[in-house]
């Protein structure tokens, strides 16, 4: 069952052949984005350890983008190409951070929520790089991505599940989801995830 919303923007076609051009410099921002994946996962752990329902789930979702990264990583060694020194802010990320309520709840409620949405526009941009792809080995790896963004899409609607009612988590996922697609609008075409 389909949990998250249906993204309010869709991503250009502009977006993807900019990837195609300079796919050295997406691997590394995707890396990058791996890295922050696993490491989000992880930080709703040490936020609510208390929460001992969702852990399980968490747990598994921060080794997954681990073996991502790990893959991503497998793919740029071939080709020769190093992790960035530094992992630049991603605006993208910063902006919906700061589009959270505060306040102990409603802050771990929007920040599942904001997961379950760059999820999804994880899983749409994946998708459109796996049908732009020609390398068969590369195309079936993003076609993989895609799909397990799509599930992380959900995960993360149903974990908020746990501890709010559904209307009211429905109300905020179409709230936030029509911010990030605001975002996406004014984001500059470039050769990385978001």
């Amino acid at each position: 069952m389909k949990l998250s919303l249906e993204l309010t923007y869709q991503s250009s076609k502009a977006w993807v052949v900019c990837v195609m051009n300079d796919f050295d410099s997406f691997l590394q921002d995707h890396a990058d984005c791996e890295r922050k994946a696993s490491a989000m996962a992880m930080s709703f752990i040490a936020k609510c350890p208390d929460r001992t329902d969702i852990i399980p789930k968490l747990i598994e979702t921060g080794i997954e983008e681990l073996q991502h990264f790990q893959d991503v990583y497998d793919i740029m060694a071939k080709r020769g190409i190093s992790l960035n020194h530094e992992i630049p802010q991603d605006m993208y990320i910063k902006q919906l951070i700061d589009a959270c309520r505060h306040g102990r709840d409603e802050r771990l409620m929007d920040r599942m929520l904001i997961a379950s949405i760059v999820e999804c526009r994880g899983a749409e941009r994946f998708k459109m790089i796996a049908d732009a792809l020609e390398d068969d080995e590369l195309k079936t790896f993003y076609k993989r991505l895609w799909t397990s963004e799509a599930k992380h899409g959900n995960l993360f609607v149903d974990l908020a599940l746990n501890y709010w009612n559904e209307d009211i988590v429905y109300k905020r996922l179409e709230e936030l989801n029509k911010i990030e697609g605001n975002i996406c609008k004014e984001l500059p075409i470039r050769a990385a995830l978001h």
